[in-house]
């Protein structure tokens, strides 16, 4: 699903112009940014859970050469969904 269907669910659905709709779905993805980068997490009750996870540097091999490369560490984003969701599905 993209921004533009989320939006046009909740212009549908609300009955606010498509501006306001598109700037609701702009501000909802910007707050859940705010939060994992300074709370490590996101919680939406009934939907689940994003939480920032660290990634080890190890080892890989590049698949065109079989040579070994090093990849850094960095950051990824874990979700795991709630129990009502995972029912639902």
């Amino acid at each position: 699903m993209s921004r533009e269907m989320i939006a046009q669910v909740i212009k549908e659905t609300t009955g606010v112009s498509k501006t306001l709709a598109n700037a609701t779905v702009s501000n909802l993805i910007s707050e859940i940014a705010r939060s994992l980068k300074r709370e490590g997490k996101f919680a939406l009750v009934g939907f689940g859970t994003l939480k920032v996870a660290r990634r080890a540097a190890r080892k890989g091999r590049n698949p065109a050469t079989g040579a070994q490369i090093k990849i850094k560490a960095s950051k990824t984003i874990r979700f795991k969904p709630s129990g009502t969701l995972r029912r639902s599905i």
